[in-house]
């Protein structure tokens, strides 16, 4: 609440950094305080709502990968678009702040291109009209880009590992850094694993979006009866690679099953794939 105080014109930098601090400090932090942050930066006050963006950012720059983490989720993301619409809070949200909230979602792209959902959400707005043009980013209110996430960032979010590695590495014997060197290895082959994870299932998932829809405009014309012989091939290979996917989408769901909004996406698309499949066989049957 004093970080945010609209009675204050200037930011309240002591108090911004014992938030920071209080977020880095508490295993919910990350996520308890984006929620604070959503309800400050959908405030009917312009002062607060400002307050909040720059709180925001500070936070971004000073509060690590579980932060990041957290931030970059639908569920956070939506919650800074609402802002923009009118059937939330579009209506008393001034320009001044829904400028701010582009500038912020815009400069996320740019800092965290890997970030899947930042890029879909920024490209939404672009869709429906919100963003005209990429913002110039004013050099007063930039701040500099967060440092790039450690290879090793799995001790961010497992604190025995982290209290381990910190002991090990202290220790003057050749076996406990030699432990170290074990433990940071397996923790940077750990994170390629994850990372390869979450490639196969963005690569899926947008193959699978991309055959749904190929699969519809091809059903179409097979129902007007306007689909030549060879898109008639094309569209049994189409059902064959779509059958495919099947498989490979439910071992990316047993992969993902810790992961709520990734095992959601996939569900998602797997049953796109089901009706598009169920569709297929309809048309064909009935023809």
């Amino acid at each position: 609440d004093e970080a945010t105080d609209p009675s204050v014109s200037e930011e309240n930098w002591e108090c911004i950094q014992r938030f920071c601090e209080q977020v880095n400090a508490d295993t919910e932090g990350p996520w308890f305080a984006l929620r604070l942050l959503a309800h400050k930066i959908q405030s009917p006050q312009e002062g607060e709502a400002l307050h909040a963006l720059t709180v925001l950012e500070t936070c971004v720059n000073n509060c690590g990968d579980r932060f990041h983490s957290e931030m970059a989720k639908f569920r956070f993301l939506n919650e800074l678009i609402k802002v923009f619409s009118p059937k939330y809070y579009g209506i008393w949200s001034s320009e001044k702040v829904k400028s701010r909230v582009t500038e912020v979602i815009f400069s996320w792209t740019v800092w965290f291109p890997q970030e899947v959902k930042i890029q879909d959400a920024y490209q939404m707005l672009k869709k429906q009209g919100i963003v005209k043009e990429d913002p110039k980013l004013p050099e007063d209110k930039i701040l500099p880009p967060p440092s790039p996430r450690p290879q090793n960032s799995i001790f961010d979010t497992d604190e025995e590992k982290s209290k381990l590695l910190a002991r090990l590495l202290r220790s003057s014997h050749p076996e406990d850094l030699q432990a170290a060197n074990r433990l940071i290895q397996s923790a940077v082959k750990e994170e390629q694993e994850k990372s390869a994870q979450v490639s196969r299932r963005v690569n899926t998932i947008g193959e699978v979006s991309e055959n749904v829809k190929r699969m519809d405009e091809f059903l179409e014309s097979y129902r007007r009866g306007e689909l030549s012989p060879a898109d008639q091939e094309s569209l049994q290979a189409l059902s064959q690679r779509c059958e495919r996917l099947r498989p490979l989408l439910f071992r990316l769901a047993s992969e993902a099953a810790p992961d709520e909004e990734a095992l959601a996406e996939i569900l998602q698309a797997n049953d796109k794939l089901s009706w598009a499949l169920g569709q297929y066989r309809q048309v064909v049957a009935s023809h």
